[in-house]
């Protein structure tokens, strides 16, 4: 079996809407473009703790993409990190189908599990008859990560690696 992805969203899942304890305010300036930014420095290691634990490996699914190696994970403790070349959104499509479309075609049959807060994700996927297993575990953008859903990750994840192991 391909080792399994954690596909990680920045704005919505570890920069939430709303801060809350433990989360910490930053700027960053990406492009020339200042973004306010709410990080919370327990993600990273809670990340790379299931990353380790499920044999799996962490990847940027954001219109951050390979930016966010420079101004998220530094701040939240994750390490340098593959990304999905997700190209500027084109408006036609919604901001999580256009992002869902190159996620897909990025993984293909790859296992995955994307923790995304983009509610038209699971739909697009769904229309995508060349996914291997995948999970989307649905984050609340105005209150972001949560230890929560990276139990509903670890449970999908071991399950994949015992139907399969």
């Amino acid at each position: 079996m391909d080792t399994p992805l954690v596909l990680l969203d920045v704005d919505g899942v570890l920069n939430p809407l709303q801060r809350s304890p433990g989360y910490q305010r930053y700027r960053a300036s990406p492009n020339g473009v200042v973004y306010r930014l709410l990080l919370n420095p327990a993600h990273g290691p809670l990340l790379t703790g299931l990353a380790a634990d499920m044999g799996a490996e962490i990847v940027w699914a954001t219109y951050w993409t390979d930016a966010a190696n420079d101004w998220i994970g530094p701040r939240v403790g994750l390490p340098q990190l593959r990304h999905v070349p997700i190209p500027p959104h084109d408006p036609e499509f919604s901001l999580g189908a256009w992002k869902a479309r190159h996620v897909a075609a990025w993984v293909g049959a790859r296992p995955f599990v994307w923790l995304e807060d983009e509610p038209d994700v699971p739909e697009v996927l769904a229309e995508d008859s060349g996914l291997g297993p995948y999970l989307i575990v649905p984050v609340d953008p105005l209150h972001g990560l949560t230890e929560t859903h990276v139990a509903q990750a670890r449970t999908w994840l071991e399950q994949l690696t015992g139907d399969h192991g």
